[in-house]
């Protein structure tokens, strides 16, 4: 009698069989690799017994391969030009939208057709999506040595404010680097996994995740392992970073330097290179002794303070302040009731911004992880989940997007489809028509933002729907779907429901949000918020009032002349002129007075074109034919 070996429904067939899956915190400053093993949740070491790896590559001549690492950081002020570092803070951007750290990095970008910035090195030019590459090659490589076989994939995080270019770039960077991505993850999600907060049953809690490049906050609802993201904000361009440029310049200013970007970027690098490690130095201490000198400039030396470094970058973490408020206001939340509050990223080991947080949220935060490598944690517990190795309890993570998503419609308004921080994955439909008679073609614009108007919100992609059937303006049927999946990327359709043409596009921007402009479109939207309603009725007036002229216009060029005398065509044409005047002024409300007396004017009209309709149908019909 043959055996068969039957397991259950979605689970292996070979139920002792370990499949290799990591965690990996992309970080701006580090970059980390997690598994589990037997159980438990590690952070992989290289051949040093480093985990961390500085998120920094140096390109050397060309056939050489570059060096990532400790080893490229080290060459930071001696090769600045060649030496990338801080690579996430420029992915998914154009060159034109890195204005906001334009001197703090020594890069030179290279010419270039492509809006994708390209950075010149010595082994020719790169692209942002290339240097992430290297970091995830060599986090992969650690991976694959140290668990002795290939990876059946592998959870990657990412800023909770990652637009879809920023996410869909950190993809691509992935597969550059041989990887098999299971999902991208939120970072501030993955921390609150790695805290095992979903075995509490239920509770809010804040993630407060400030790296070195970038700032989240995540404000989540767990109940019963489910993992409900309430709001999210932050600020893609704000980190450790801005605090080591803030402690460079007055470095800068005691060797008598005003403006850094005036000199040679290995002085840029220097001082940026001094600026952190006093930073953390006074970690631990009250004070440190500081002895600057560089080329020919004048050498200084004296104690740094922690006072004084506070007064530096306390205008940094005090932008984070702000931004954790606005989630809270965002979630409907008050802070008394937050009942955890985690600190995730290297920049939440300063004294300064754990005080900070704590006051504002008037309680300690969770600080037993290591808050550096608290995200590649969770990150790594979410693979083993994804792969398969857990065959139940498995955590439900649900993420928002963090800005609405919608589409244009006539006048230059914007339609919201997705509304921000609706949980994802997510898909939605949408009904809209034609406008003129006979339009057999549609353009869909795909727009991101808060405001009403397409001007001031962020177009992520165009395309058109061709071959729709001629019909009168407003018969046809086109239901355009939005899909955003589970890592936030944006997949848009539309179809024609008579004829089923269709047309869809994977939304995949080349470039990311401007420095700082997701926290100022949310700003906009409430300041305009008055002006934006005022501006969308006044489109709205204005579009009826066209299509009001479209209408009369098309009926006085068929029948205008057998049916009214040239008294009546004469009035009604002036009525026509006083409404195109009335639609230029900018008051919607006398556009829509205007629109409702010449359609009272007009009803004479439509009433002999209804009469003559009805004739022309019944001409030449016999009475008994009709009533049958």
């Amino acid at each position: 009698m043959a055996l068969l070996q039957i397991s259950e429904p979605g689970q292996s067939a070979a139920p002792h069989q370990h499949h290799l899956a990591v965690g990996i915190d992309l970080g701006t400053t580090n970059s980390l690799v997690a598994t589990l093993r037997s159980g438990e949740a590690e952070t992989l070491v290289d051949a040093t017994g480093e985990s961390i790896l500085p998120s920094v590559v140096r390109y050397r001549a060309v056939g050489e391969p570059p060096v990532v690492g400790k080893m490229a950081e080290d060459a930071s002020v001696e090769d600045p030009l060649n030496t990338l570092s801080s690579i996430k803070r420029i992915i998914g951007k154009r060159v034109e939208e890195l204005d906001e750290i334009a001197g703090q990095y020594p890069y030179t970008f290279a010419e270039s057709d492509s809006s994708v910035p390209r950075i010149a090195t010595i082994a020719g030019a790169v692209s942002p999506i290339e240097v992430s590459a290297e970091i995830l090659s060599v986090l992969r490589q650690r991976a694959v040595e140290t668990l002795g076989g290939e990876l059946e994939g592998a959870v990657i995080t990412v800023p909770a404010y990652f637009d879809d270019a920023q996410r869909q770039a950190t993809k691509d960077a992935a597969r550059l680097a041989g990887l098999k991505v299971l999902r991208l993850l939120n970072e501030p999600t993955a921390a609150a996994v790695a805290y095992g907060l979903d075995s509490q049953p239920e509770g809010i809690h804040a993630i407060y995740d400030f790296g070195g490049g970038t700032f989240d906050i995540s404000i989540l609802r767990l109940t019963k392992g489910v993992f409900e993201v309430l709001s999210t904000a932050g600020d893609a361009v704000l980190g450790g970073d801005d605090m080591d440029a803030g402690i460079a310049r007055w470095m800068g200013e005691q060797m008598g330097v005003e403006a850094l970007s005036a000199h040679s970027p290995a002085l840029t690098r220097y001082l940026l290179s001094q600026a952190r490690d006093a930073k953390e130095r006074l970690t631990g201490r009250n004070e440190t002794p500081l002895q600057l000198q560089y080329g020919e400039l004048p050498e200084w030396s004296g104690d740094f303070t922690v006072a004084q470094m506070e007064q530096l970058i306390a205008p940094v973490a005090d932008r984070t302040l702000r931004i954790v408020r606005r989630a809270l206001r965002d979630a409907g939340v008050e802070k008394g009731e937050v009942s955890e509050v985690v600190l995730v990223g290297g920049s939440t080991r300063i004294p300064l911004v754990q005080r900070k947080v704590e006051s504002l949220f008037e309680r300690a935060p969770l600080q037993g992880i290591d808050p550096e490598r608290v995200v590649a944690i969770g990150a790594a517990i979410q693979a083993d989940i994804l792969v398969g190795n857990k065959k139940e309890g498995g955590l439900l993570l649900l993420d928002v997007t963090p800005l609405s998503l919608g589409l244009e419609i006539m006048g230059g308004m914007s339609e919201v489809v997705i509304p921000r921080n609706t949980t994802i994955p997510v898909a939605r439909a949408q009904e809209f028509t034609t406008f003129k008679d006979g339009q057999t073609a549609m353009s869909i614009h795909v727009l991101q933002g808060e405001r009403e108007m397409v001007v001031d919100n962020r177009s992520l992609a165009r395309f058109d729907l061709r071959g729709i059937p001629p019909m009168v303006a407003g018969a046809a049927r086109i239901r355009v779907t939005f899909q955003v999946d589970a890592d936030g990327l944006l997949s848009v359709s539309a179809r024609e429901e008579t004829s089923a043409v269709e047309a869809e596009i994977e939304v995949r921007p080349s470039y990311g949000l401007s420095d700082g402009e997701v926290e100022g479109m949310l700003k906009d939207s409430y300041r305009f918020a008055e002006a934006d309603r005022d501006a969308r009725r006044l489109r709205e007036q204005q579009v009826e009032a066209d299509r009001t002229l479209e209408a009369l216009e098309a009926a006085l060029e068929k029948d205008g002349a057998t049916l009214l005398s040239s008294e009546e065509r004469a009035a009604m044409e002036q009525l026509m002129d006083d409404l195109r005047a009335i639609a230029e002024s900018g008051q919607a409300r006398e556009i829509e007075k205007k629109i409702e007396y010449v359609n009272r004017e007009s009803e004479f009209y439509a009433a002999r074109r209804m009469d003559q309709s009805v004739q022309q149908a019944f001409s030449g019909q016999r009475i008994e034919d009709i009533s049958k």
